[in-house]
Order: structure tokens, then sequence, then C-alpha cells
């Protein structure tokens, strides 16, 4: 029975989501505090002497702040909610359990966990402009002002839990030994956050006035678009430097559950469509990638 349920944790999330979406969206509150504590725990695992800068990772952040802002102009001409909803799917930094998937394809953890830190400092800056830039709060505010209202909330939730871990680490070693005691914490809090944001963005869909169908199915043809683009370009960069499977997770697997809080924080509600679908996509590709490895291993 806990096979069963962790294997399909994913739908069951989404699906619990769904159904009860009248009572999950009112705990939308929850989720910059599931995701700070999953950021959290994934580097409590990190050490600094670990840490090392490779060149794939300088080209892989090119990709993702250079790219998320060339498919927005190109979109948004066409649509501004599914440029903002592009935009996202490549703005948004790697997903905390890529390093997990990436162990189970054989890539180096240590060269997915250094990006994974890298790619959150480097969104945690570019994205408060980014969003100002996409016209977020209109004429209520000044870019620098609508930049610091931005900041105050993106910085503390992607920087601070890398200063707690390191402050545990050092000073409460005990505590910090505890939390590393609970590997599997992260995915249960994901599950948890998932079942949150889905509830969320079915409860916004429900309640629209006019329902605008080309606009949700562009979002989610978007996002399957960018997953499939992003999964492969990772794996061309990393095969130049001998090592696909890392570079792959780590521009293709995103923290969509920050991706959809980010939507429907600082965009209009209707982008999260966008990482909800890119949700099932990745998660379909690495379900594709673990089914691959598992039968070549046979």
């Amino acid at each position: 029975m806990l096979k069963f349920v962790k294997d399909w944790m994913l739908p069951i999330a989404m699906i619990i989501g769904a159904l009860a979406h009248q009572w999950v969206s009112r705990l939308s509150f929850l989720t910059p505090y599931l995701i700070f504590t999953m950021l959290l725990l994934t580097f409590c695992k990190i050490s600094l002497k670990d840490i090392r800068f490779h060149p794939a990772h300088l080209w892989l952040l090119m990709i993702q702040l250079v790219g998320s802002a060339a498919v927005y102009w190109i979109l948004r001409p066409f649509d501004a909610v599914v440029a903002q909803g592009a935009m996202l799917c490549m703005l948004v930094p790697t997903a905390t359990a890529a390093a997990v998937i990436t162990g189970m394809l054989g890539g180096n953890v240590g060269f997915l966990t250094a990006y994974l830190l890298f790619c959150n400092m480097a969104v945690a800056v570019a994205a408060p402009v980014y969003f100002t830039l996409t016209g977020v709060h209109g004429d209520e505010m000044t870019f620098m002002q609508s930049v610091w209202f931005i900041c105050r909330k993106v910085l503390p939730l992607l920087i601070l839990p890398l200063f707690v871990a390191l402050a545990v680490r050092k000073w409460t070693p005990r505590v910090h030994r505890l939390l590393l005691s609970m590997p599997r914490m992260t995915f249960y809090l994901w599950a948890v956050a998932l079942t949150v944001v889905t509830g969320i963005t079915v409860q916004f869909m429900l309640n629209q006035d006019n329902v605008d169908y080309q606009t949700e199915y562009g979002l989610l043809g978007v996002s399957l678009v960018l997953c499939v683009l992003q999964f492969i370009l990772g794996r061309r960069i990393g095969r130049y430097y001998g090592d696909p499977v890392s570079s792959g997770q780590g521009l293709g697997q995103k923290n969509t559950i920050l991706a959809v809080w980010m939507a429907q924080t600082y965009l209009h509600p209707l982008t999260a469509i966008a990482p909800s679908g890119y949700i099932l996509w990745q998660n379909m590709i690495n379900s594709w990638q673990l089914w691959k490895k598992g039968k070549k291993d046979k």
C-alpha cells in the first residue's frame, strides 16, 4: 500500500487538490513556507567545500535567463498571458528533487546540486526585474518600487534557506543531523504543496467569468514545447562536457511549485496553468528516462 502511494503520489496529490479545491485553496498562505522548508532540507545536504563551478553551469544559466526573456518578447504580441507562462517555464530554478532523479539516472549529483544553488541565486535577483518589466503592477508603482516589492518576498524565499542551512550545520550539528535523518520529508512536503497549488489553480479556473480556452490551451502547449526543448538543450550541452544527464535535469526539471506560487502572486493568475502543465510533462519525461535506464541496466 505504501509503495502504491509513493509511486502514484503525483496524480494522487493533484486529484485531491482538484476535488477539494474549495477547502485546499484556503491554504495558499502555506505555499511559501513549504517552499522555504523544502529548500532548507535540500541545502542542509550541501557542503560549500563540495560546490564547484563548471563551464556548463554558465551555459545553462544563460539559456535560463536569456531564453526566458526571449520567449516572452516573441510571444507577447500574440498573447500576454501565454508569454508570461512561457517566461516562467524557463526562468524558474531547478527542482529540489532533481538531484535525486539525477542520481537514479547515473548523473553527477554534485554538479546538479551546485547548479541548484547557482540558479536559485540567479533567479532570486532576476525574477523581480523580469516580473516588473512584464507590467505586473501596471501603473501602481514605479519600476524600483515594484522591483523592491517583489524582492522582499522572493529573495528571502530563495536565498535565506541556504544561510539558515549553513548556520544550522555550523552551530547546531544535532539539529543538522536530525534534518538529514529525514530524507523523505522533502518528498512529502512537495506532495502537500502540489495539492495546495492544484487546488488554487482549479478554484481560479472555475471562478472565471469568461473562460478563455484559447489562452488555456496555449499555456499547456508552450509548457509542453519548452519542457521538451529544455531537456534536449540541457542534454546537448552536457554531452559536450561528457555528462548529458546532469545538465538535462538541471535545465529541464523545474521547481514547478515555486513557479505556480510566483504566477499566482506576481503574474496573471491564469499563468499558473503553464507550470501546472509542466509538472505533468516533466514527470512523464522523468518516468520514461527511468524506465529506459532500468531496461538498459537489466
